[in-house]
């Protein structure tokens, strides 16, 4: 054989080996890294032959656990409480503005306040109250049965609140009701009083009188 012959033959049998020898490294590397992949998504079997569910990535947020019930007890025994802590507050501002509407609207130094009791058992149940002051109507106040109740329990009543001028003033007061053997009954009750520098504070007053079985009605002056 022609030795240029031979020499080409063997440089280009190396050049094949060394080209099936690169498509060879190139197939195992494909093969190799598929299988990796088989690998990696495949999901694990368990001993019965089920397979599980992936795990979770670490970037999975964990549900929030919800409030246990101590908790949204106490909050609710809390905010109950400052509920009650508000109406005691309002119902304290209330009286303190009422007794201070009563101070701006009547000065101690023109004050004069009525009220109503009574002591009866048998002679007179009370319907209505009519108050004059000096020949002028400034109370005219029908009671329930409730309200004549509390009377008779003991309870005295402001029927009148307002303001007079330093001097001498005339109080007239009817009583209206059922006085003995249920007949309509009506009384009235007169007194003459001095208003000085200050409160001035009157009673209306109804009692029984026993020995000759009729009530009696009377106004007195506190001062």
């Amino acid at each position: 054989m022609n030795p240029k012959y031979r020499v080409a033959t063997i440089v280009h049998g190396a050049v094949l080996a060394c080209v099936w020898a690169a498509g060879a490294t190139g197939v195992a590397a494909a093969t190799g890294a598929a299988t990796t992949t088989a690998k990696t998504a495949a999901p694990t079997v368990t001993p019965s032959g089920a397979p599980t569910a992936p795990a979770a990535t670490a970037g999975a947020a964990a549900p929030s656990a919800a409030p246990a019930p101590d908790a949204l007890s106490a909050d609710t025994k809390t905010l109950d409480q400052e509920v009650q802590g508000l109406k005691k507050d309002v119902i304290d501002l209330n009286k303190d503005l009422f007794v201070l509407e009563e101070e701006l609207l009547f000065p101690a130094n023109t004050q004069v306040a009525l009220y109503v009791s009574m002591d009866v058992g048998t002679f007179f149940a009370l319907d209505s109250v009519t108050v004059k002051i000096d020949n002028k109507e400034v109370k005219n106040y029908l009671y329930t049965t409730r309200e004549a109740d509390a009377l008779l329990k003991g309870g005295v009543q402001q029927i009148y609140l307002g303001n007079l001028k330093v001097g001498k003033h005339e109080m007239v007061a009817f009583f209206t009701g059922k006085g003995p053997h249920t007949r309509d009954y009506k009384r009235g009750a007169t007194i003459s009083f001095d208003k000085g520098v200050g409160a001035k504070y009157l009673e209306l007053k109804i009692t029984d009188r026993v020995p000759k079985h009729q009530p009696e009605f009377s106004i007195k002056d506190w001062d």
